[in-house]
């Protein structure tokens, strides 16, 4: 079992955005992929693009004071 904050990519119907990221940032996402592969078993690393989506959506949900104010809204 992979100890990485991240689990199994899941295939949704995505909706595209277009987002410019630093180089490193980049490098950054590749090196995770390629680890994220080995210790969930995969073949291959999945394309740092794919990475982004839950990534963004663990934060997301990991935030309590966006769940806090976002439960307050009227």
């Amino acid at each position: 079992m992979s100890k990485l904050r991240l689990g199994p990519i899941i295939d949704e119907k995505p909706v595209k955005l277009t987002i410019e990221l630093p180089g490193a940032l980049v490098r950054d996402l590749q090196d995770y992929s390629a680890v994220h592969a080995k210790l969930n078993g995969l073949p291959e690393a999945i394309p740092p693009e794919r990475l982004i989506p839950p990534m963004i959506e663990r934060f997301i949900r990991s935030d309590r004071e966006f769940s806090k104010q976002r439960r307050r809204k009227p």
